[in-house]
């Protein structure tokens, strides 16, 4: 009499028989990508598409101003908050909040095109919206970046020059916030040095697209 795992292993080899093994695809991931303002998840995700060509970046849409080395449609789309305003009333985003006292989006339709090219597709976003996703697609990946300790998370916020004072004590504080948030996650990084960080999330990629549920179940539906 087989026991409860041998019954699994039995069904699967009867529903996969090797001329279809040869023909599954592993189907393209949603990566939703959350950290404390500077532990470093745009340096990730940015390495990340880097070394791998099918993976894409979701650029997200604000009404924050750029910083002296951020493109529009690069780093962000930056927009007015009337524009950004409208786009929520047309159910143009997959999530959106209000973060820091500027709006951010995630086009709905620019994840699905991605998708449908057989992209993972990476999200670059806050905890909110995170959720958000989670509660319209549960298989999303889930990833927090978290910065070695507080101290350290001060000390490059301080190093980037472009906040002020008020502002660096409002990102700490958010940042405090953010990290009650890691419960709802999949995964947890530290980003202690940038290339270990990197080399965890691509171990993470790799064995999430190899889950047997993910390539029976398909592409995203969202």
């Amino acid at each position: 009499m087989p026991g409860a795992g041998e019954e699994r292993r039995m069904n699967y080899s009867l529903e996969l028989d090797q001329p279809e093994l040869e023909t599954i695809s592993k189907p393209p991931l949603l990566m939703i990508f959350s950290a404390p303002s500077g532990a470093g998840k745009s340096t990730i995700c940015r390495k990340l598409r880097d070394r791998n060509p099918n993976i894409v970046f979701s650029v997200s849409t604000t009404t924050r101003p750029p910083r002296s080395d951020e493109t529009d449609g690069v780093d962000y789309h930056f927009v007015e908050e009337n524009v950004f305003k409208e786009m929520i009333e047309n159910n143009a985003f997959l999530e959106w909040a209000n973060v820091h006292g500027g709006y951010y989006g995630t086009s709905r339709q620019a994840v699905l095109d991605e998708i449908e090219q057989n992209n993972d597709v990476m999200l670059d976003i806050d905890v909110q919206g995170g959720q958000q996703i989670r509660r319209l697609y549960s298989e999303a990946v889930m990833i927090f970046i978290a910065p070695p300790s507080m101290k350290e998370l001060e000390r490059r916020l301080r190093a980037r020059g472009t906040e002020t004072e008020q502002q660096i004590k409002k990102r700490l504080k958010n940042a405090r916030d953010e990290l009650e948030a890691l419960e709802n996650y999949d995964y947890l990084v530290i980003n202690d040095e940038v290339e270990e960080a990197v080399k965890e999330v691509e171990s993470i990629r790799r064995a999430e697209k190899c889950r047997l549920q993910r390539i029976k179940q398909g592409k995203p539906t969202l």
